[in-house]
Parts: structure tokens; sequence; C-alpha cells
């Protein structure tokens, strides 16, 4: 079959970046060996590399904010002598990396990260005598938390996942997840519906004995000592920061501007002296609540209220009080934020224009109700 393939796409061969059948292959998997559809994703691909100009993006140089808050690396070689790359979830500042450069520059550093490891890939390949065509993942999601899950970050990584299905498909071996909190289940149901069945079949939550588990798949010569390996950067640190870097907050002196775009789904005016209350249904504990929301025309106030009484209007003082309401210059710089859902019930966002007897305010909102995926929830809850 993948004679019959090679003869379908004879006319972009020579600007392939391989021609051997181990890369062929890779797209008749990924489209079950349909020939037509896995021709059509891979021309759709070189459209890819030629936007992205891949052929020469190893000369690239990302930009020095990308370079030093970008929390992940390339460090050490599972037992089968494929390139292992790390995330550091904890310091990932996705807002401060948005407010210093373009989305498509943090796209870029991806693609540009994936192609050292398909050249690292090579490399090896010729090292072993054997095909290394697949990279290991690990995943440390310590420090997880509701700041990850603001909404242009989430939707850059779901971006990130949709391409890296639709041009790099059949390269990941496993998705490794390390030290998963309680959030997990919720983060990973964002990227879920961005990722193939197959791919999902590959990630692998470790539990507390995640270190002795990970040395099942990386030697301890390895895997750095902050992983539980023996490996060490020249200077004796255990987390081999010249290989991996672990990111933290993005100083503001980085920032282009003050705020990065987005679209809302709703809009409302808030009349003087009034208040808009919206209500969200939780049907169960674990929840996230997320919301979004610029103002027109001045502040308005904003808080987080549980109903008391189902199916009835209820004034705040009657309501219990989650997100203590307070004044938001929303018309300066949009406000975001999510909250846990400790319990089921109805939980109203409260847009409060009581105290402006004069001017009415104009919101643009979004609010959505994140939930958990099953799967990786029960696998969590046996830890």
């Amino acid at each position: 079959m993948s004679g019959q393939f090679r003869e379908n796409v004879q006319d972009i061969l020579a600007v392939l970046p391989s021609t051997d059948d181990y890369f062929l292959l890779r797209w008749l998997r990924a489209r079950s060996f349909d020939l037509k559809k896995s021709e059509a994703m891979l021309r759709k691909h070189m459209k890819f590399r030629k936007q992205q100009d891949l052929d020469n993006i190893l000369a690239w140089q990302p930009s020095e904010v990308v370079r030093l808050y970008e929390p992940s690396g390339f460090c050490g070689h599972d037992r089968e002598g494929s390139p292992v790359w790390y995330h550091i979830i904890r310091g990932l500042d996705l807002k401060g990396l948005l407010l210093s450069v373009s989305k498509q520059e943090l796209l870029r550093f991806n693609f540009w990260s994936l192609e050292l490891l398909l050249r690292d890939c090579e490399q090896q390949s010729q090292k072993l005598g054997k095909k290394v065509e697949k990279i290991s993942t690990v995943f440390d999601f310590e420090g997880l938390s509701l700041r990850h899950l603001w909404k242009p970050g989430v939707e850059l990584i779901q971006e990130f996942f949709s391409a890296l299905e639709a041009n790099y498909p059949e390269i990941l071996k496993n998705l490794i997840v390390v030290k998963a909190p309680k959030l997990f289940p919720v983060a990973f149901n964002l990227i879920k519906p961005y990722i193939t069945e197959e791919t999902r079949r590959k990630v692998l939550i470790l539990g507390g004995n995640w270190k002795q588990e990970l040395l099942k798949f990386i030697s301890p010569d390895q895997l750095p000592v902050e992983f539980g390996g023996t490996m060490t950067d020249p200077d004796g640190n255990p987390k081999c920061l010249t290989k991996i870097n672990y990111g933290g907050d993005v100083p503001q002196h980085y920032f282009l501007r003050n705020h990065v775009r987005v679209q809302y789904d709703h809009q409302a005016t808030v009349g003087r002296g009034s208040s808009l209350q919206v209500d969200n249904e939780i049907l169960f504990p674990g929840c996230v609540l997320r919301w979004q929301f610029a103002s027109d025309g001045g502040d308005i106030g904003f808080g987080v209220f549980l109903k008391t009484k189902m199916g009835e209007r209820q004034r705040a003082a009657e309501m219990t009080e989650v997100l203590a309401s307070q004044r938001y210059n929303a018309h300066m710089v949009p406000e975001d934020g999510s909250l846990t859902c400790t319990e089921a019930g109805v939980y109203v966002l409260r847009f409060d224009n009581t105290y402006s007897l004069i001017h009415p305010k104009h919101i643009s909102y979004t609010v959505e109700v994140l939930l958990p995926d099953q799967t990786s929830l029960e696998k969590i809850e046996k830890f």
C-alpha cells in the first residue's frame, strides 16, 4: 500500500522532509490507511511546512522572553533511544507570554522544538542502527491552578494540539503525566477534543510512586535527579537547568500590551443603579466556572454568589457570597477569572452598577462551565 501511496504523491516527493517508508507510513496510519485521506493530509501538511518555513526553522531563534520563560526542554533519551521532551506546568505563565509575544511566535516555538526532536530521532537512528521515529514526553503537572485555565491560553494549547495531530502524526510514543492534581481532569477535558483517540490512549497518568514508574521508561543516567534519576548538570544541579527550562512569572517589562484581544459571547447593558445576574447551574462538585468580561462607560462591580432558593431571583444579601463583590476597571483592562465549585447548585455571576446613579454600563462577557474528564478523574482518585 505504501508503494501505491508513494506513486500518488510522486509530484511532491522531492520536497518532502523524508521519502522513506517510515515517513509515508505515518500519514497512512494517521488516516487508517485510507489512500485518499492520507494524501489529502500530506498535501495539506506541505502547505503548512511552506507557511511555517519548517525547512529552515532550525536556524530560527525565539525571542528572549520565550527562551527564558517557556517551561519545557529536551533532556536525555528513553530506554528505546527516543528523545524525551519535558513540560513544567508550574512554570507556565501563559498570560505573561501572550502579553509579551504573538500567539504565532509561541506556536512557532513548539514547532521549532518538534523539528529539533525529529532531528535528534534521525541522529539516534544512525547512532543506534535502528529506526527511532517517536518522541517520549513527560508532563509535570505540579502547581496546576485556575490561572492555567485562562481562556486565551487554553485556546493556544488547543491550537497547538490540533496542529500537532494534523502535521506531526504518529510521532508521540507516550504522554507521561506526573504529579497530577485534582484540577488535572478539568484541564485534560479542555484538550481532549483536540487530540485523536489514538493519542488519548498514549496518556499515562502515574501515581504517587511516579519516580519508580518513570524508571521503567527512562534509565537513571538519562533521567534528571529531580525526576528520580541520576542525571545532573555539569555543576551537579539536579534539575538539569541547561536542558530543561522551568519558566516562571514573566516580568512586566517584557509586556508589549496590557491585554489580549478576546471574542465575547454576550453583550448587555446594566442600567444605572441596577445589577445584572447571570445564572449557571452546576450539577456536581469539581466543575470549574470560568468567566471573562469587559465594560464600556466606566468600571463595574462583579461578584459570584450561590443561590439559597431555586427557581427565583434573589437579592445579593439573600445568597451565599462565594467571590466577594468588588469594582473592576474592566473598561481599561478586561477581567477574567475562574472558580472551582465545591458544591452543586446555581451560581450567580452578578454585575453590579447599583453605586452609579447616573451612568449605565455596557458589558461584554463570556461564561463557561468546565467539566472534569471522568476517566482521568477515576485514575487520580485511585492514587
